[in-house]
């Protein structure tokens, strides 16, 4: 099972990198006097994204290898989700962190992928559990981890539109 272990591998490399530059850009957006809204599920999320890997490489783990046009295949979609979500982060430089913070007065980027994405990061991490699940071969947990981090998102935008609409309407600090 090779493969199991390179996929949790790259997956743990890109969230443990993902997690520092979030970190760091966080201190520099609380330094600005950047606003944390309140409902926010990031707790929630924090343990469902990492979590979600993990159970559909138990089942990989379990059922046994995936045909290799489905490993190829979710590599691919993993590895296409994870240019966008780099696009989105380089868009946004330091303004992009896991938690909402957002910066009174501060306009809302339009440029980089979100000329043409609301939320181009939110649909890179749709990518990457679609791509994983295919690449682990999780027929049973795949679905399931999208579904209830996919109503996670939906949440979460909720929560960051209404906190960039209430930033926007304020005086930059």
């Amino acid at each position: 099972m090779l493969h199991l272990g390179a996929g949790l591998a790259t997956v743990a490399a890109c969230m443990l990198a993902e997690t520092w530059v979030s970190r760091r850009h966080e201190q520099v957006l609380r330094g600005r006097g950047a606003i944390e809204p309140q409902g926010d599920v990031y707790a929630l999320m924090s343990l469902t994204y990492p979590g979600g890997f993990a159970v559909m490489a138990l089942e990989a783990w379990s059922r046994g290898r995936p045909g290799l046009g489905w490993v190829a295949g979710g590599a691919a979609l993993f590895a296409l989700a994870k240019f966008l979500k780099y696009a989105a982060i380089a868009t946004l430089g330091d303004r992009w962190t896991f938690k909402v913070l957002v910066l009174p007065g501060a306009p809302l980027v339009r440029s980089g992928p979100y000329r043409w994405i609301d939320h181009p990061n939110y649909v890179a991490v749709v990518g990457e559990l679609i791509g994983a699940a295919c690449y682990f071969g999780a027929a049973v947990t795949g679905p399931l981890v999208l579904i209830g981090f996919g109503a996670l998102i939906a949440r979460r935008v909720t929560v960051e539109r209404a906190a960039l609409a209430s930033a926007a309407a304020q005086p930059p600090r």
